[in-house]
């Protein structure tokens, strides 16, 4: 059933392929972000309780959303590689690590930059926070433990279980104000009487749908990365980079 991907597996095939994807999905994130962020930031109606202060929404939302999105994909992408030994999983997951922290920083700084005004502080050590925190370091121990073998295959080793391990955080993070008290927002709902309007709830919606495609774009760009870093001695590399010279 799966065979038409077997040729895929191939490091030239994947390399390949995903530069056809990358063009594409970067200029699909650039109109999404685009559009999200000029509309939420300028057009969107003040907020009655928080005035525009809570237009960082339209940043943190899609930030700390996508920090677990890409947490996930990368322990899917460690798990494969695990299990069914297959190197370019391997990469992948390698390559996620490094875009998912910066993403988890973002959410962070933006998420303290909104609670300033709001608690009266930059930092509470709120559930939520807490464990975006964690998630934070569970991204810096997987880059570390990638850079920290010279045995490749032992590190993708190392890295993968500590992946899939610290997926226990997610659920954490994603039901952290239903379990506890916490000062942070519940979360934001799409339907019902607490849905938020339209005319915001719209463009955060493509925000987040534009971090989302950015994600895929940056990792599929480290990825490529990677593929050329693991292969560097193989004939088709050295055409390529025989063919980019003379350009």
């Amino acid at each position: 059933m799966w065979k038409w991907l077997h040729p895929y597996a191939e490091p030239q095939r994947a390399y390949r392929l995903a530069g056809k994807f990358i063009p594409w999905l970067s200029i699909l994130a650039i109109l999404m972000l685009l559009t999200g962020t000029t509309w939420g930031m300028v057009f969107s109606p003040t907020d009655y309780q928080q005035g525009d202060s809570y237009r960082i929404i339209f940043v943190h939302v899609p930030a700390a959303s996508m920090s677990m999105s890409a947490y996930i994909g990368m322990a899917i992408a460690a798990f494969i590689g695990l299990v069914w030994q297959i190197k370019l999983a391997d990469w992948m997951a390698a390559s996620i690590a490094p875009i998912g922290a910066v993403i988890t920083f973002i959410a962070l700084v933006t998420g303290s930059t909104w609670g300033k005004p709001m608690w009266g502080t930059w930092w509470v050590w709120d559930a939520r926070l807490t464990s975006e925190l964690v998630l934070l370091f569970l991204y810096l121990g997987v880059i570390s433990l990638y850079a920290s073998f010279e045995d490749k295959v032992l590190a993708a080793r190392a890295a993968g279980i500590l992946s899939i391990v610290g997926v226990i955080n997610i659920p954490i993070i994603k039901y952290s104000v239903d379990w506890w008290n916490s000062l942070h927002q519940g979360s934001i709902k799409m339907t019902g009487k607490t849905a938020m309007p339209p005319d915001m709830l719209v463009p955060l919606v493509i925000n987040i749908l534009g971090f989302g495609v950015m994600i895929g774009a940056l990792s599929l760009i480290r990825f490529r990365s990677e593929i050329l870093a693991r292969n560097g001695m193989r004939p088709w590399v050295r055409e390529l980079a025989l063919a980019e010279g003379a350009k």
